[in-house]
């Protein structure tokens, strides 16, 4: 590992190896393109025609200037507008805001207070710094949910929509005995942290931590820098993806007190005491259910990893840890348990190794040993590590190579059809090698909208491409929104920060259609790029028109929205998605309480890909009908802490109900596949596997918490009641099929292989969901073409 700092405009100096250091200072400022670009980006459905979606914090009365407090302006620039404020608003689509931060350094006595659909933006090129004075009070310097009266004052499991990057948290004024928090970020899917760099006290007895996570349902984050601290990370959340993360110099890189998965994938950390802790709670009431640790390197460190881990600790597979193509350098232990070394500190490199319970053709096994690695295919992979890439901000790009969609005629409002506007620029774009900038705003469209080739098109504070019409309506004859090439088209495309939605009852609507083939070697990528299906202003699907209903015997096709969320068709290949959330609304956003709704989709992301490629880094999909993730007849598929949650109101009604099956969809048949007749089993799947190969994942949460809106069925993981069957391998041709820590919730059923149960959920009990550590499709499991 290569310690290279990053550029930023500091007199510090770090020491690693016993070198010391200073942190480089680069020249004059670097502008940013998003500083420079015309902003005339709209709320739509915001009363205030005013509303103001860009703001600098400058132009607030923010100095930058390392001297005057700017605490007060930088959180006016956030709150300006009537928006959405922790402790007086739950939720709110309605008041977007980019809130930008030139080049600086920003001195703050008190926390920033994020608010609601927020992203906070520094310049790439210089980041600004957020410097914290000697005697700063608040938890954070920026506070993601201001803890008020009585706990929280936003519902961490319902945080969606929000950005924090390319900031410097400057903490080391701060006295080393303060309790100190860069970033206090509670939150869940649809939320990002990428490009920051966290500066904290080296001295003895040092308690500044760079991030503090309690809770949630996350979640993402990428491209971080800890240096010094008690803590880098400490963090506790349901699930999430934390990618391409440096340490330096603190006592413990990575605290982790609890969580049913998370996956840490090209984590550094060097000269730390501890690399990651995650044996909070003791052997006898482990709080940490599954970690998956990949493609990373731990060096002059004493302890690498501690668990608690053993063959009787409690839950029975909490602590469940996979270690795969990690590196080892002056590392004294490299897993410490309870009664000592597990992986002693002479190991240079593990190729795989796990503990946990191993789902095998002969059972079920508590394991905690070296364990055969998942053979990479090379296409996923770039020097042997699964391939990565950040989301592009074109930093480097002038503001004349972007083209927004607004000054080409499109109106964003809402109201007016934006088809034609949007086509033609997104073709002009194409030709010309321009960047498509989406201003914000809700862009109505009534027929597919093609994305060529060598597009790169990013959005600003969340814009919406919302489909409707007629052409939508026919789930007989399906029809992309958004269709990225056209059938055998080859080239690349950039997507990123945008929605794409449906308004009203378009059940024929497939809200993004990926055709085009990329290389492996350069895939094509979308980063940030949701879809959302009901439940803002806007979609004519909120609980006014769908409010949740208790008897589903007869369905109100006016909340029929959407065939699929996603689909990557047979000619589609080398795509890289991160943190990409596809979302049909279980409650109304813009409903002061957050009422639950009632809406329809059938599919959620559905691949058939033939030559495959597909990253899904840290993605989700929920509440679909049939299905929330199938991959049928393709190969070549990573992918880390998959997550999904089954609609809440069903098995009311069944899932082919509201939804006809389709067989040249490959979709479920819910008769063949149901042996029992309880109406469980007639819940849509968390993930299908069919005749597929090389799919590889690692870490999964597939959930089901609600059966008819209740959550009786799922409180006990011991005998869980809310569906029969969560994931599925069948296919006569599916092979080399693998998942680490595949947790669920709510289901008999874990694994089912040819209708044929593999692991079940009695017997696998970790802190709340079940917990598989290591499965393997290819290794005899019995298959229903073979009786």
């Amino acid at each position: 590992m290569e310690w290279q700092s990053r550029r930023v405009t500091l007199d510090i100096t770090i020491e690693i190896d016993g070198v010391r250091m200073n942190l480089p200072t680069p020249p004059l400022p670097k502008p940013f393109w998003l500083d420079q670009i015309k902003h005339q980006g709209v709320a739509a459905f915001n009363p205030d025609s005013t509303y103001q979606v860009f703001r600098n914090v400058k132009d607030f009365g923010a100095k930058g200037n390392g001297k005057a407090d700017d605490t007060a302006a930088i959180n006016n620039a956030i709150s300006a507008g009537g928006r959405c404020e922790p402790g007086k608003c739950n939720s709110s689509t309605i008041t977007p805001a980019i809130v930008y931060f030139p080049p600086g350094t920003y001195l703050v006595s008190s926390s920033i207070i994020d608010y609601y659909y927020t992203q906070l933006i520094g310049n790439p090129n210089t980041m600004p710094i957020l410097k914290a004075t000697k005697e700063f009070k608040g938890f954070g310097i920026i506070d993601g949910d201001r803890y008020g009266a009585n706990g929280l004052e936003f519902v961490s499991t319902n945080v969606f929509y929000r950005q924090v990057r390319n900031f410097v948290f400057h903490m080391t004024e701060v006295p080393a005995t303060t309790l100190m928090t860069g970033i206090h970020w509670p939150t869940s899917q649809a939320t990002s942290l990428q490009n920051c760099i966290f500066l904290m006290s080296e001295a003895s007895g040092t308690q500044h931590q760079g991030m503090f996570i309690e809770s949630g349902s996350g979640g993402f984050l990428s491209d971080l820098e800890f240096y010094g601290g008690n803590y880098g990370l400490s963090v506790g959340n349901q699930q999430f993806t934390m990618r391409n993360i440096k340490f330096a110099n603190c006592v413990t890189a990575i605290n982790q007190f609890w969580s049913w998965g998370w996956t840490y994938m090209g984590i550094g950390i060097n000269n730390c005491t501890t690399g990651l802790n995650m044996s909070n709670g003791g052997a006898v009431a482990q709080a940490v259910g599954s970690v998956t640790f990949i493609d990373s390197v731990i060096e002059n460190t004493k302890y690498g990893i501690i668990t608690a881990h053993n063959d009787t600790s409690l839950p029975l597979t909490a602590g469940s840890l996979v270690l795969e193509n990690l590196k080892f350098r002056h590392v004294e232990t490299v897993v410490l348990g309870s009664q000592g070394p597990i992986v002693p500190g002479n190991v240079e490199k593990i190729t795989a190794w796990g503990q946990g319970h191993q789902c095998t053709p002969d059972g079920i096994f508590r394991i905690q040993d070296n364990i055969k690695p998942i053979a990479r295919p090379a296409s996923l992979t770039k020097d042997r590590d699964y391939y990565t890439r950040s989301k592009p901000q074109y930093g480097d790009v002038p503001p004349s190579k972007f083209i927004s969609v607004r000054a080409e005629g499109a109106k964003g409002d809402g109201q007016t059809d934006d088809t034609l506007a949007l086509k033609r620029v997104f073709h002009k774009a194409a030709a010309k090698d321009l960047i498509v900038f989406i201003d914000a705003g809700t862009y109505k469209v009534t027929n597919t909208i093609h994305i060529p080739g060598n597009s790169k098109i990013v959005g600003e504070a969340y814009p919406v491409i919302l489909g409707y019409g007629s052409l939508f309506s026919l789930p007989g004859a399906p029809r992309p929104i958004i269709e990225v090439g056209r059938t055998r088209e080859k080239g690349t495309v950039e997507l990123s920060d945008f929605i794409v939605s449906t308004q009203g009852a378009t059940a024929g609507a497939i809200l993004i259609q990926w055709n085009i083939a990329s290389p492996p070697y350069a895939p094509s990528g979308m980063w940030d790029v949701h879809t959302r299906i009901g439940g803002f202003k806007g979609s004519r699907l909120s609980v006014k028109e769908c409010p949740a209903a208790g008897n589903l015997s007869v369905i109100n096709e006016d909340c029929l929205a959407a065939f699929a969320s996603m689909y990557i068709s047979p000619s589609g290949s080398g795509l890289y998605m991160e943190n990409v959330w596809l979302w049909i609304a279980d409650h109304d956003l813009d409903d002061g309480n957050q009422n639950r709704i009632t809406v329809h989709a059938g599919r959620g992301l559905y691949s058939e890909s033939r030559e495959g490629n597909i990253w899904l880094v840290g993605t989700s999909s929920e509440h679909h009908v049939l299905y929330q993730y199938q991959l049928s007849n393709t190969k070549n598929v990573f992918a880390s802490q998959l997550q999904t949650e089954t609609a809440y109101y069903q098995p009311n009604s069944k899932a082919a109900h509201p939804v006809a099956p389709l067989r040249q969809w490959n979709d479920p048949i819910f008769p063949e596949l149901c042996h029992i007749s309880e109406a469980s089993c007639h819940s849509g799947w968390g993930l299908r596997v069919l005749d597929s190969i090389d799919v590889s994942i690692y870490g999964a949460g597939l959930y089901s918490f609600f059966n008819n809106y209740s959550t009786e069925c799922s409180k006990d993981n011991k005998n869980p009641k809310c569906q029969a069957r969560i994931f599925g391998v069948d296919g006569r041709c599916a092979s080399n099929i693998n998942i680490y820590n595949l947790n669920t919730i709510g289901s008999q059923e874990m694994i089912t292989r040819d209708g044929k149960v593999v692991a079940s959920a009695k017997g696998n009990e970790n802190v709340y969901p079940n917990t598989i550590a290591i499965f393997r499709s290819g290794e005899g499991f019995p298959r229903e073409d073979l009786k």
